[in-house]
């Protein structure tokens, strides 16, 4: 389909941005494009104008900022791929990262677009999540800090005002004691997640002393399995908390899987996303 008529600006910079949608009720920022302009073309989306950011390339980064590693929004996928500061430091990024889309997606897609797209689908969110991250949003009124846990707020919504851009993410310093794993279940090549599982596991003296599991699509938002986490940090092993790990989530049905053969999923992923973190 064709999308509805709309008018076309280029940011020149981040205030320029900020000032060109505070000045239209209904604009839209375009970063990679991948989502909105889909959704354009359906008519789902219905915006008056596009406010270009793929330019500004002083938010695209990734830099070492003592306990944690920046990320500049606009930085794409490829580039948080081969970032070496996430891969000595948070391997979890560039991990899932290199599993969102294709490789044309990865090129053109930024992490700053998909986390603010907020598709319960989508892999970055529940990376996020499961990392404590946070997201450094700016607005008219100044900057403010959001933690991932507080940012996605249902399908397609998350914190961000009309008026704000998401300019950061924070992401930890994992210790080297810490074991990470994304994984993934499609089905096809390219689709996104039917589900997927994004785990941390501390290793203490040849235990697991606690773990951190993130479920994507297994609700409206990306999730913690905080049931399985309680029972691993009680002493649980993998094989006995993975029962937990779909616990007080709200699956739905559709083409690609019901909402049982989701539960099932995210229980035998989660349990090989647990036990390769650990053994790493």
């Amino acid at each position: 389909m064709i999308p509805a008529t709309f008018d076309y600006e280029v940011a020149e910079s981040t205030e320029h941005a900020l000032e060109l949608l505070g000045g239209r009720e209904d604009a839209k920022l375009l970063a990679g494009g991948h989502s909105l302009l889909p959704a354009m073309k359906l008519r789902l989306a219905r915006p008056s104008l596009l406010v270009d950011i793929g330019r500004l390339r002083d938010l695209s980064y990734v830099r070492d900022a003592g306990d944690h590693i920046a990320i500049g929004a606009l930085t794409r996928h490829k580039d948080v791929v081969e970032a070496p500061l996430l891969q000595e430091h948070c391997p979890l990024v560039p991990s899932a990262a290199g599993q969102v889309g294709d490789p044309q997606v990865r090129h053109r897609g930024t992490i700053g677009g998909s986390l603010a797209h907020g598709d319960p689908a989508s892999d970055l969110p529940t990376v996020m999540l499961t990392l404590d991250a946070e997201m450094v949003i700016r607005g008219p009124s100044g900057e403010r800090i959001v933690p991932a846990a507080q940012f996605f707020s249902g399908v397609f919504q998350t914190a961000l005002e009309p008026t704000e851009l998401l300019v950061e993410i924070r992401v930890p310093k994992l210790p080297s004691t810490t074991g990470c794993s994304y994984m993934k279940m499609s089905r096809r090549a390219q689709d996104w997640a039917t589900v997927a599982v994004a785990t941390l596991v501390e290793r203490r003296n040849g235990s697991i002393g606690r773990a951190a599991i993130g479920l994507t699509n297994m609700g409206a938002t990306p999730l913690r399995a905080t049931q399985a986490e309680e029972a691993i940090a009680g002493g649980a092993a993998i094989v006995d908390a993975a029962p937990l790990i779909a616990s007080g989530s709200e699956p739905s049905s559709d083409t690609a899987a019901s909402a049982e053969f989701r539960r099932h999923l995210a229980t035998v992923l989660g349990r090989r996303a647990l036990e390769e973190a650990a053994g790493r």
